[in-house]
């Protein structure tokens, strides 16, 4: 019998190292093309700086990164009108990979800003309210805080003590929050507060709240050992007088902040995967060009399964954070898949730059490599929008139906 024309074997493309399962053939050209510009924007602007700006434990020029961003469309990048792109969810994935990659302080910048801020005012806002915020923060000359966390309420919210309390038509806005990115250079910050009997929850309401407003203050928290190159500030309100007009319509109770942290965990999924390859190549160049024993280390069977193992686990990732893209563009995506997505990825993420430091040694600790770099800022990024508990037990009652949250 002969073999159908369609079914014989035509010529293979090479075997490519840094694409080893081809997930580039899921990606259209415009796919390409948006992940490219952020990548190229991310080795002209970032690599270059970001060793000095991590030790340093400052970002420098955080205005004028934010206004590039801005005009590569990357702040509210999957949202539309405003001044927004109106990208897809997985080319917007992929900038968070690309940002990452370069250091998990700017994929942070671009995820509150958007995902979080933006993500609020967008879909809970009233209109006056998205005409008057949002294209300045789409363009990178407005930037935004979301304010959530607080010094004791963390993965419980609905425990917050920062209180809203009406006088007259006007609210007064008095507490506090902490561990915000952005904050101390934020033109308006998002803030969730109590309007009801403290611990309640139900009466959780979101205020958009300039920054210029008396009694609002953001000191920046100093002293970090991880995502050092990043803004982070504790927000305090002591007594902020805001208009009626200044509360989010949409929004009562937990369902608001609970969801925009569903969409920024999203791009955690990505961004995780974009800190592991970064540190995995740097593994695999330096595994190539590392002599011992009077040849690379790279050929020796130990280091080779290291690779072989991290290699498998990145594009697993990656392909996952791929799935769960098509699946919010399509208004598939659930929480709780959004949960597995960042429980594994930056897990796995965290052990791939462990595994990296180890090929590259002493040198693994040294800022002239960005591995040590990503594994203490993934340290934080395993923690922060859900710890690792939280997720595992929002997967633990969707597999099993039963609540052990209390």
């Amino acid at each position: 019998m002969s073999t159908p024309e369609s079914a014989k074997p035509s010529k293979l493309p090479p075997f490519d190292p840094r694409d080893p399962i081809g997930i580039d053939d899921l990606l259209d050209p415009e796919d390409l093309a948006i992940r490219d510009t952020v990548r190229t924007w991310a080795a002209d602007r970032v690599l270059p700086h970001i060793a000095e700006w991590y030790e340093n434990g400052e970002l420098p020029g955080i205005r004028e990164l934010a206004r590039e961003l801005g005009s590569l469309g990357a702040l509210g990048m999957s949202l539309r009108g405003y001044g927004c792109a109106g990208a897809s969810a997985v080319q917007y994935g992929l900038a968070c990979l690309e940002l990452e990659a370069a250091d998990s302080g700017i994929r942070s910048l671009v995820s509150v800003q958007g995902s979080l801020a933006m993500y609020a005012v967008h879909r809970f806002g009233s209109e006056e309210q998205k005409d008057r915020w949002l294209p300045g923060m789409a363009s990178g000359e407005t930037i935004g805080c979301f304010g959530l966390t607080e010094p004791d309420h963390g993965s419980d919210p609905a425990g917050m003590r920062t209180y809203a309390r009406r006088d007259g038509e006007d609210w007064i806005l008095t507490g506090r929050k902490m561990w915000i990115t952005n904050g101390s250079v934020a033109g308006v910050a998002v803030v969730w507060a109590q309007t009801g009997e403290a611990g309640d929850g139900s009466g959780i309401r979101g205020f958009v709240v300039p920054t210029d407003s008396p009694g609002f203050s953001a000191p920046e928290i100093r002293h970090k050992w991880s995502l050092r190159a990043s803004v982070t500030s504790e927000l305090v309100m002591d007594g902020v007088r805001l208009p009626a007009d200044a509360v989010l319509p949409g929004a009562t109770g937990l369902r608001g902040p609970l969801s925009c942290l569903g969409h920024a965990r999203y791009g955690i999924v990505w961004g995780a995967m974009g800190a592991a390859r970064a540190s995995f190549e740097a593994a695999v160049d330096y595994a190539r060009t590392r002599e011992q024993f009077g040849r690379p280390i790279g050929g020796f069977q130990l280091t080779q399964a290291k690779l072989a193992d991290m290699a498998l686990e990145l594009h697993k990732g990656i392909l996952l954070a791929h799935h769960l893209g098509r699946r919010m563009d399509a208004g598939r995506l659930r929480p709780e898949q959004v949960s597995f997505g960042k429980l594994n990825n930056v897990r796995e993420a965290i052990e791939i730059c462990r595994t990296s430091r180890t090929i590259l040694g002493a040198n693994g600790i040294s800022l002239e490599y960005p591995v040590m770099r990503h594994a203490t800022n993934l340290e934080s990024v395993l923690t922060y929008e859900g710890t690792v508990e939280m997720h595992q037990l929002v997967l633990g009652k969707a597999l099993t139906g039963l609540d052990a949250f209390r």
